[in-house]
């Protein structure tokens, strides 16, 4: 659909979010290739028919950053959405979608620093690094920011537990 005013019409893209957390309680973040502003993302992308949830997370995860070396720890109760600005509505998707429907998971990366390889088939981002969890909002384009923070709160829990679990570490040298 090529008229703008026309996109709440449309449907929302099925797509899985990964929060990959370290064993410091960072997460996983990374800049787009397509993009010239800083903005920054946690990985995610379309679940492909005949696909559950889980196994887009894991699929997406090795098609984005080269591993799929983690274990999923929570999953988002609901489904989560953002609508896209409507000046990228006819321009990304080819149109097909106002924005995505979200299905998130929090898992702990399970490999080390050197598995991870953005340089991938269809490379979609062009750096990356472990990020605080409290600043994930502010990383992101401002039209998703309402989604992460609706993530954040609902894996604070999860957040929380990881981060006693390193400070633990931390404090009896097992790191």
């Amino acid at each position: 659909m090529s008229d703008a005013a026309d996109h709440t019409t449309l449907p929302y893209r099925p797509c899985v979010g990964l929060m990959l957390f370290n064993a410091q309680g960072l997460v996983f973040t990374a800049k787009r290739i397509d993009t010239d502003i800083d903005a920054w993302q946690m990985p995610q992308g379309g679940i492909d028919a005949g696909e559950s949830p889980r196994q887009a997370a894991f699929r997406e995860m090795k098609e984005e950053i080269g591993t799929d070396s983690a274990e999923i720890l929570g999953e988002s109760a609901d489904w989560l959405r953002y609508d896209l600005p409507a000046d990228l509505v006819g321009k990304v998707w080819k149109g097909r979608f106002r924005g995505q429907e979200q299905k998130w998971f929090a898992l702990r990366f399970t490999g080390r620093d050197c598995d991870i390889d953005i340089r991938t088939e269809h490379p979609e981002f062009c750096d990356w690094r472990w990020s605080r969890f409290d600043q994930l909002p502010d990383l992101v384009v401002p039209f998703k920011r309402d989604l992460y923070r609706a993530i954040v709160r609902e894996f604070t829990p999860i957040a929380s537990d990881l981060a006693v679990s390193a400070a633990t570490r931390s404090n009896t040298g097992t790191i």
